[in-house]
């Protein structure tokens, strides 16, 4: 399976610092309509290398940056990517048990690998969206059902 989806470090403060100074000097190129930028970067034999990125690349990193420099960890899943039961429930934040019986229920599509199920990435965040959805509606109904009882 993938690296990224692996446990992954909290930064460290220093590591944070310099994150958030580099999503600052990076974003300036995001102002550009250009649609790649150029980048040189030195080499620990001060050999300076180019590398030319898709603008749509620097603004992910620049968002990973962001993150980093508010002292979160960050993977990077493919969509198409397949995760375990356990990728999947900690994705959620819900318990695996929890998450087997989502699939159990059809909730969520999957597939078997001999014994092991894999569900798709993209699944998951399409149950996810959807019951994201359903919470802010529920939350609305009751909001609106305080404000005609009067009791906001």
């Amino acid at each position: 399976m993938n690296a990224s989806l692996h446990a992954t470090q909290l930064p460290s403060e220093q590591e944070a610092e310099l994150a958030r100074t580099s999503s600052r000097n990076l974003s300036v190129v995001l102002s550009s309509r250009a649609q790649t930028q150029q980048f040189d970067f030195k080499d620990d034999k001060g050999k300076t290398r180019s590398v030319e990125l898709p603008t749509s690349v620097v603004r992910l990193i620049v968002d990973v940056l962001a993150e980093i420099g508010q002292g979160n960890a960050v993977s990077i899943i493919p969509i198409h990517a397949e995760l375990t039961t356990q990728e999947a429930a900690d994705l959620l934040n819900v318990s695996r048990p929890h998450f087997v019986k989502l699939l159990e229920k059809k909730a969520i599509p999957f597939r078997k690998v001999n014994t092991h199920r894999r569900v798709r990435y993209e699944d998951v965040i399409a149950y996810k969206d959807r019951i994201d959805t359903e919470r802010r509606k529920a939350l609305d109904e009751l909001a609106a059902l305080s404000q005609e009882m009067g009791l906001e």
